[in-house]
This record gives C-alpha cells, sequence and structure tokens, in this order.
C-alpha cells in the first residue's frame, strides 16, 4: 500500500464469488469513506477495473488458488504498491473491518491501545494508554449453502473506556467455529478469528479455476464511477 500521507480515500477491489456479500461489503466500505468495488469475474479483473489505482485488493475465501496466483503476480506488477488481503469469511462485516484494520494503521500511530484476544477466556482484552471509544462486535454464519452463505452479528460493547486494562468476554451466543470479533478503539480496528471455518466449509473451495463444484452465481461488477 502507497503510505505517503495523503487525503485521497483508499481504493479497494474485492474479488470473490457470492453476490449478496459482495455487495454488501461494496456497500459498508462506500459508507465509509473507501473507493470500493467488487467483482465475482475472475477473468476480467484486469480489463474492468485500473488495478494501478488499487490500494487494496482482497480475495474471497472461494476464489481458486490458481486464480489469486496469477491475479496477485499480474496486480503486483502493474502495481507494485497493492497489498493483498485474505478475507476471512463470508460475511460483509469481518471483509470490511479487515480492510479497516490494514487501512487505519497506515493513518495512525497504534500506540495508544494494545488489543489482544485471549481464546481460553473468550473474551477481548484492552491496554489503554488514554481514553477511548471501544466497539466489539461478534460475527458468524448461521448458513453455509454456497453461493450465498448467511450470517448475524450481537454487539458486544459500545461505549466509552479509560486508561488502563479492561477485560470484554463474549456471549455465550457466539458459537464456537465460523465466528469472528471486530474491535474498534477509537480508529483503530482488529479483527480476531474465535472459531475456525469447518472442514465441511474448506473443502468447498475449488482446487482450479476449471474446478466447478460450486454452483453458478449471478454477476456482480460493479463500478465506482456510477456511485
Amino acid at each position: 500500500m502507497n503510505s505517503t500521507p495523503t487525503d485521497e480515500p483508499d481504493r479497494v477491489l474485492v474479488v470473490g464469488r457470492s453476490p449478496s456479500v459482495l455487495v454488501a461489503t461494496v456497500d459498508i466500505l462506500r459508507a465509509k469513506g473507501y473507493i470500493a468495488d467488487a467483482t465475482n469475474q475472475f477473468d476480467h479483473v484486469l480489463d474492468d477495473y485500473e488495478v494501478t489505482d488499487l490500494d487494496v485488493l482482497v480475495f474471497g475465501g472461494m476464489v481458486p488458488a490458481d486464480t489469486k496466483q496469477y491475479l496477485r503476480g499480474e496486480v503486483s506488477r502493474r502495481n507494485p504498491q497493492v497489498t493483498f488481503v485474505q478475507g476471512l469469511a463470508g460475511i460483509a462485516g469481518v471483509i470490511a473491518a479487515q480492510v479497516e484494520a490494514l487501512t487505519a494503521d497506515e493513518r495512525q500511530d497504534p500506540g495508544g491501545a494494545e488489543i489482544t484476544y485471549d481464546v481460553v477466556r473468550r473474551s477481548v482484552q484492552l491496554a489503554l494508554k488514554e481514553p477511548a471509544h471501544v466497539t466489539v462486535e461478534a460475527l458468524w454464519l448461521t448458513s453455509f449453502v454456497p453461493p450465498e452463505p448467511k450470517s448475524t452479528s450481537t454487539r458486544v460493547f459500545d461505549g466509552d473506556h479509560g486508561v488502563g486494562v479492561h477485560v470484554i468476554p463474549l456471549p455465550d451466543q457466539v458459537p464456537f467455529e465460523a465466528s469472528f470479533v471486530t474491535v474498534a478503539v477509537d480508529d483503530l480496528v482488529r479483527v480476531f478469528t474465535v472459531g475456525a471455518m469447518p472442514t465441511a466449509v474448506t473443502r468447498m473451495v475449488p482446487t482450479s479455476a476449471n474446478d466447478k463444484r460450486l454452483p453458478e452465481v449471478d454477476q456482480v461488477t460493479t463500478s465506482s464511477d456510477d456511485h
């Protein structure tokens, strides 16, 4: 990513499969001020988008490995400053938070807060050197049926914390698989995996661009020029 200070919003492209997740992710990112687009037309990424302008390119989990490798190589060749992100799940809020976590670190000094996740206690731990507004949200998949996975979320905490160490436990309703937690301390964002994706889901990932194990999807090719 281009680390030169600039007032220009970050340009983000999400390459994935699920139409609803792609559209929702773009909506979230645009609402947060990003120039964001998404596509599930893997063969047309280099034709449909000016990748030399990109700051971040996100890959969804169902993008075949050879497709990701090819696009990584071609986009990097044309734009050495781009940063690639592997999406953790087909959850729009998680993908958007991953982008925020990356780009927020480019814009500010995260020295005022340390954010960690305790796997054993299933709790977020904050060490704040100055007062801050804290938002903690848990998100998880409720259906793994392709091409449109479904998810839900719950706001765990939304309020102010003072200087010191704070522990925010996750509620019992957050499952032990396909679950994530996003933490925002003012503008600093972190994303943690609470429960890993089940093997049944990871086995769905196509092994190559010619692997047709997944159902066809509606075409998504958004254009920020039309926004």
